[in-house]
């Protein structure tokens, strides 16, 4: 009687903790490199100057004088965001599995929106935002929430120059998620917690962002809450301050109850979906080519 010839194989200690390391590691789909990173933070700082030039621009400024015409000025920031993703998706090397989760996730969230039409704030696509940013990670992110909100706004009918801002804010949104602590080793109820603790300011984040989009371009006679050019800035503070409050403090409040409730049911559930799609799809293995026999 012969020993077996083919001698079993051992792992050492450091194959074991290589793959105790990649078992635990989330996957990411989209690696943020320098050139995306510098185009994030220009995109990210036009459209904040874009939102914010209300309480820092002088009143004998240009912006000022044609405050009428400045949302159309201010869409080109959707030129930024094109370069953002276009960015993001060329240095990454994104392959068809990434392309085909941005899909299904954008196509899913754009589908999302018209359910609840806005009404009181009830937005279920902001739960699967939060949930696939912090999933898939920030670069992803970023990306899938801007497509999400164009692919929503062609769905909806609500193009205009108020669609650039939206794209930004909800890009900053699904990014944040993907911010956040833990990705790798935080599971059960404590994320689900974070999530919910994350979904509530960011929610009423989103909408602040949008109504500093189109508040200074209200009629001041037709309101006293609107932008007034010759106010000061402590003025115009407490008009947007009243403007919030009285416009879309119970839809923001209302989108992130929606948030935090959709989350407590559904997020383990699609978390492990999710988690589970990023395994099988392994977006970090490279690809080799076995050479062909004989």
């Amino acid at each position: 009687m012969t020993d077996d010839p083919t001698p079993q194989t051992r792992a050492t200690p450091q194959t074991r903790a290589t793959l105790q390391a990649g078992a635990t590691r989330q996957a990411r789909a989209i690696h943020l490199g320098p050139r995306s990173i510098a185009a994030l933070a220009l995109a990210s700082a036009v459209g904040l100057a874009a939102l914010c030039w209300p309480f820092f621009a002088p009143p004998e400024s240009a912006v000022v004088a044609h405050s009428q015409d400045a949302p159309w000025f201010f869409a080109c920031l959707l030129v930024l965001l094109v370069a953002v993703v276009a960015a993001t998706i060329s240095e990454s090397g994104l392959g068809p599995k990434a392309v085909a989760m941005l899909g299904v996730l954008s196509a899913t969230g754009a589908a999302l929106r018209p359910i609840g039409a806005g009404t009181a704030g009830l937005e279920p696509m902001f739960f699967l935002m939060v949930l696939s940013g912090r999933v898939l990670g920030p670069g992803f992110g970023f990306v899938l929430g801007s497509v999400t909100m164009f692919a929503s706004a062609l769905l909806t009918g609500g193009v205009g120059p108020w669609m650039p801002f939206q794209m930004l804010a909800m890009g900053w949104f699904t990014m944040g998620a993907g911010l956040l602590p833990g990705r790798d080793r935080l599971r059960g109820r404590a994320e689900i917690l974070l999530l919910c603790a994350y979904g509530i300011p960011a929610a009423l984040a989103y909408g602040t962002a949008t109504n500093l989009a189109g508040w200074p371009f209200m009629d001041e006679v037709a309101s006293h809450l609107a932008f007034g050019a010759d106010a000061p800035v402590a003025a115009n503070l407490a008009r947007f301050f009243a403007f919030c409050l009285a416009t879309s403090l119970g839809w923001d409040l209302g989108r992130a109850v929606t948030t935090v409730v959709l989350t407590l049911i559904l997020g383990p559930v699609i978390l492990r979906a999710l988690r589970r799609a990023t395994r099988r799809a392994a977006f970090e293995s490279p690809v080799t080519f076995d050479a062909p026999a004989g």
